[in-house]
């Protein structure tokens, strides 16, 4: 992966999901193109091992492995077709609107080789004398201070017909002082049933509302699906296979109060693996101070809650939703942006998060032309985005209602009907997530 200039790295901190989320990490590496002959040892398991086997691994969420000859080779002609595709390794971002931290897609010359071998009989080459592993720049955490788990381990109730399901778990805060959140990093008990991890935090004054929400529903944790499913919105950091964690741009992080809670988003998908139990946990690098007191904002109408001003019609293939503002007016002063997320439920398609600036000249963060509601997350960028007063910090969102685009219920696409916001899974949200710094 890369990283950011300087001593700290970002990568899906604050993400949804990282990627939430969000497949294999990697980083772009190239070529002159092909050689002439090209083997999966010598040539292509490099590449296979960095993209793919984040996921693609015998305890992984995806539905096969990829981590010898024999498991790529058997699904040669279908790996191949969805790589040229570029729908994976999955990296949503159009590269043409900025430029990210910890991108996990395979270059165009990396793609060239995966058709050469295809092309060229995927042979194997020799075993005894691979090709070393790719160089990548590598996104981590640097330390664990506090770690914290699931208050008891929960088993996914899914199907095949319905695989997933979100689950919120409270997880009361330790630390009896003021404190920095400046690292995060999830580690799933179960990887073959964890798709992402979104760890939101409850304020002191926030968790009697999530402990009744916890009461109220049998067995461990509360359903949740577009969020914490309740008043909180603020983000301690998210994981996605193949995340390793990393460290809050430096001299940044996160103040948690004592008193306060976690609220874990775990998704399950048992489509691989079955309903297992699953304990997961996450692990935080803390400090007394920051040079900066970092916010991650959520970015949205707020017009559009509890309302129905978001309106997106039955049967209407391309309805756009859209909310920019002067976020100094929420800030108190200029900032920096040094990630940007966005998040839609099942009808969404497209999306935009950017800057409108004063003059009227608009500076892209972050576009998603296909969105997928199972790959998502918060994306780091390369270099930090000022904001000033009287920019407009704005969110676009594209969604279709039309009956060839509507989610499955017991298996059968949902009957189209009129959608407004909402936290539930027949609702939906336009909203940007950013992480911000003075």
């Amino acid at each position: 992966m890369r990283t950011q200039p300087g001593s700290s790295s970002f990568g899906l901190v604050v993400g949804v999901a990282a990627g939430l989320a969000l497949g294999a990490c990697g980083g772009d590496d190239g070529g002159d193109g092909p050689p002439t002959e090209v083997t999966y040892y010598q040539d292509l398991k490099p590449v296979i091992d960095a993209k793919c086997v984040g996921c693609h691994n015998p305890d992984g969420i995806a539905p096969f492995s990829l981590t010898t000859f024999d498991e790529v080779s058997e699904v040669a002609g279908v790996a191949l077709l969805n790589v040229e595709q570029k729908k994976m390794p999955p990296w949503p971002p159009n590269p043409d609107c900025n430029d990210y931290l910890g991108d996990r897609s395979m270059s165009d010359e990396q793609i060239a080789l995966f058709r050469a071998w295809v092309d060229g009989g995927t042979k194997p080459g020799d075993a005894a004398d691979p090709a070393p592993p790719l160089e990548l720049e590598q996104v981590a955490l640097s330390r664990v201070d506090l770690s914290l788990q699931m208050p008891v381990a929960y088993t996914p109730v899914a199907t095949a017909d319905n695989p997933d399901d979100y689950r919120c778990f409270v997880i009361p805060w330790t630390e009896a002082e003021s404190t920095y959140v400046t690292g995060f990093r999830a580690v799933p008990g179960n990887p073959k049933v964890v798709h992402h991890v979104i760890a939101f935090y409850a304020s002191p004054s926030q968790v009697a509302e999530y402990q009744a929400l916890d009461a109220a529903a049998e067995g461990p944790g509360y359903q949740c699906f577009g969020g914490s499913g309740g008043s909180s919105r603020a983000w301690l950091g998210a994981w996605a296979p193949g995340t390793l964690g990393s460290d809050m741009p430096a001299g940044t992080g996160l103040q948690v109060e004592p008193g306060s809670a976690v609220i874990l988003q775990v998704h399950y998908n048992v489509m691989t693996a079955g309903a297992e139990p699953d304990l997961t946990k996450i692990e935080l690098k803390l400090d007394a101070t920051v040079a900066k007191q970092a916010r991650i904002q959520p970015w949205a109408n707020p017009n559009w809650i509890g309302s129905q001003l978001m309106h997106i019609p039955a049967n209407q293939a391309d309805v756009m939703h859209a909310f920019e503002f002067d976020a100094t007016a929420v800030t108190g002063g200029a900032f920096d942006v040094y990630s940007a997320g966005l998040h839609m439920h099942t009808l969404g398609t497209r999306a935009t998060a950017s800057i409108v600036r004063a003059g009227g000249a608009r500076e892209c963060l972050l576009q998603i032309d296909d969105w997928n509601f199972h790959w998502q997350g918060n994306y780091g960028l390369r270099q930090p985005v000022r904001f000033n007063p009287g920019d407009k910090l704005r969110v676009e969102c594209h969604f279709d209602n039309s009956p060839t685009n509507q989610p499955l219920v017991g298996g059968q696409p949902r009957v189209p009907a009129d959608v407004y916001w909402g936290e539930g899974t027949g609702d939906e949200m336009c909203l940007g997530i950013f992480y911000l710094a003075p």
